[in-house]
């Protein structure tokens, strides 16, 4: 396991060295890595495992908007590498609710719980149940979860994720690399 001093983008290359050598050490084939504009996922390119990048969906920053471009996502797709962008596991409906009528719902308490941990363990945990949720990692295996706090990378993990309305089944197993110092967010 290895500590970065701090969250931040600086630790992305990093992070990405880790989770390849990680997989093909223990024999995990697959990784699933949480990506904004596709940039992350761009370096998982040609690393001899099967990748799944994890994006925002459409409208979260703007309505009717991808924060990924088109041809990002095309780039990514013909080199193997599928993409997702579907709702987030952990907002969704709770976070409508909190934007009608304020307070604090379920899926953003377990969401918060996470973030003991750093903003990267619980995006690792929400996107590796995205993926398997959306038939796009095997059920029941352990797999190689990548995500940072904000831009870039910091935070690998091995999760076997359950499936969302079997969520509390999850298992993170290891920690692969995270930062020692970070922000809630």
């Amino acid at each position: 396991m290895v500590y970065w001093a701090r969250q931040g983008k600086e630790n992305t290359d990093q992070t990405v060295k880790a989770a390849i050598e990680y997989a093909k050490h223990n024999g995990i084939n697959h990784i699933v890595v949480a990506s904004s504009s596709g940039a992350t996922a761009e370096k998982f390119i040609d690393c001899g495992l099967q990748v799944v990048c994890v994006t925002y969906q459409a409208g979260f920053k703007n309505p009717g908007q991808l924060t990924m471009s088109p041809e990002t996502r095309q780039r990514l797709e013909q080199a193997g590498i599928a993409v997702l962008s579907t709702t987030h596991l952990m907002a969704g409906l709770d976070r409508a609710l909190r934007f009608k009528f304020q307070g604090v719902y379920p899926s953003e308490i377990m969401a918060y719980t996470l973030r003991m941990f750093g903003q990267g363990v619980k995006v690792c945990v929400e996107v590796s149940g995205m993926a398997l949720d959306a038939g796009l990692i095997p059920y029941g295996e352990e797999i190689v979860a990548v995500a940072g706090s904000g831009k870039g990378v910091d935070t690998a993990i091995v999760v076997v994720p359950a499936h969302s309305q079997y969520f509390f089944d999850t298992k993170i197993k290891e920690i692969i690399c995270k930062p020692r110092e970070f922000e809630h967010h």
